[in-house]
C-alpha cells in the first residue's frame, strides 16, 4: 500500500505544463464514467442520493456528478494527501478524506452507492476492497479496463499497463468473481469502446489525429456489431453494478439497470 501511496502522490504532483494536460485528461474521462453510472444506477439513486467514490483522485468524477446531479450528496477517499488537497479544493461542499486504502472512515451503510472507477486493477486484493465498500454501501458500482485481449498481449502495453500500475488484467467474469467473493451479485452492466475524443486526446500531430480518428471508427463500429468480440481483441471499459446479497447483511433488492450479458 505505501508503494501505491507513493504512486498517487507523484503522479498528482506533476509539473504546472503536465498537470494541466492530465486534469484535461481526468476531466474527460469523467464525463463517459458519469454516463455509465447513471445509466446502470441513476433510476435506483433518490433525489438526495449520499454517493461515495473510492479512489476519487483530483475529484473530477465527483465534479461530474456535481454539475449532473446537484442534489446528490457527494463523498470521496483517497489514499494520498496531494489528490486530496486538489478534491477538497474542487469540490468544497463534499466530504473528501484520506484513508488507509482497508478500512473505510464510514459506518455501515452511509450511502446508496459507492463507486470504484478504475480502482480495481491497482488493488492487490479485490474482494477485501470490495467487501469493505459493501460495508458502507448497499450498491457498487465497479468500472474496470478489460485488459485480457489481443491488443493488450503486446509488450508494448504490457509495459505501459505496469507503468501504470495495474496489477490484473481483467475480463468481465473475473469482475463478477471477485463480487461474488466479497457477497455482491452483479446486476447490471456495459462496455465502452470510449468516444472519439479520448482517442483524439494525446495524437498532437494531423497524421497522429487521422490515425486516432481511424482507430475510433473501427473499434467503435466492431463495438456496435459485437460486444463480445470487440473485447476480446481489444480493451474496453467495463462498469458493472452490484447489489450487497442478502446473506451479506443487506435486504433483497431487485435488479436495476441493464441486465448483465
Amino acid at each position: 500500500m505505501d508503494a501505491l501511496r507513493e504512486y498517487y502522490e507523484a503522479h498528482y504532483s506533476l509539473d504546472a505544463a503536465d498537470a494541466e494536460r492530465m486534469a484535461a485528461w481526468r476531466a474527460l474521462g469523467a464525463r463517459p464514467k458519469a454516463d455509465h453510472l447513471l445509466e446502470l444506477a441513476g433510476s435506483l439513486a433518490p433525489p438526495k442520493a449520499h454517493v461515495l467514490e473510492v479512489g476519487c483522485g483530483d475529484g473530477s468524477l465527483l465534479a461530474e456528478l456535481r454539475e449532473r446531479r446537484p442534489g446528490w450528496s457527494l463523498a470521496g477517499v483517497e489514499i494520498a494527501e496531494r489528490p486530496v488537497a486538489l478534491s477538497r479544493a474542487r469540490i468544497p461542499d463534499a466530504d473528501i478524506r484520506l484513508y488507509d486504502g482497508m478500512t473505510l472512515p464510514f459506518g455501515h451503510d452511509s450511502f446508496d452507492i459507492a463507486v470504484l472507477s478504475h480502482v480495481l486493477e491497482h488493488v492487490p486484493d479485490p474482494p477485501a476492497l470490495l467487501r469493505e465498500v459493501a460495508r458502507v454501501a448497499r450498491h457498487v458500482l465497479v468500472e474496470v479496463p478489460l485488459e485480457a485481449n489481443l491488443s493488450a498481449r503486446r509488450s508494448s502495453k504490457r509495459e505501459l499497463s505496469h507503468d501504470i500500475g495495474h496489477l490484473h488484467r481483467f475480463r468481465r467474469e473475473d469482475v463478477a468473481r471477485h463480487a461474488a467473493a466479497a457477497g455482491l451479485s452483479a446486476v447490471g452492466d456495459l462496455t465502452d469502446p470510449l468516444p472519439r475524443e479520448a482517442h483524439l486526446f494525446f495524437a498532437d500531430s494531423a497524421p497522429a489525429r487521422v490515425k486516432a480518428s481511424a482507430k475510433w471508427a473501427l473499434r467503435s463500429a466492431l463495438h456496435a456489431v459485437s460486444p463480445r468480440a470487440a473485447e476480446r481483441l481489444f480493451t474496453v471499459h467495463y462498469a458493472c453494478l452490484c447489489e450487497r446479497r442478502p446473506e451479506a447483511g443487506n435486504g433483497a433488492v431487485g435488479p436495476h439497470g441493464r441486465g448483465v450479458t
